[in-house]
């Protein structure tokens, strides 16, 4: 599979809502999602990992209870890609979907 080539953390962030550029010094984007409770995040996290295997692209995230937090990059890119924007656009659908709370 031809992987996407980098377009950097500003076009991507131009493209989101929501997101941000990641701590330190990495060429990523990160979002935390709230949700009801433990039950609704990990629903949440399953839908996302379907997704992610189907697009061969997987998320770093970690969850306390009813938070989750996302860091997207494509690692053999270096940075952030197209397919980034795409699961970034997913996992905002979902959590909509599952009302996750801003």
């Amino acid at each position: 599979m031809t992987r996407p080539t980098k377009i950097g953390v500003e076009a991507a962030l131009a493209k989101l809502q929501g997101w941000t550029r990641a701590p330190g010094d990495r060429e990523a984007i990160a979002r935390t999602y709230r949700f009801a409770d433990f039950n609704i995040a990990f629903a949440f996290m399953t839908r996302v990992a379907i997704r992610a295997e189907q697009l061969d692209h997987h998320p770093e995230w970690f969850n306390v209870y009813n938070r989750v937090e996302v860091l997207l990059t494509t690692h053999d890119a270096d940075g952030v890609t197209e397919l980034d924007l795409t699961m970034a656009g997913f996992m905002d659908e979902a959590a909509k979907a599952a009302g996750a709370k801003d």
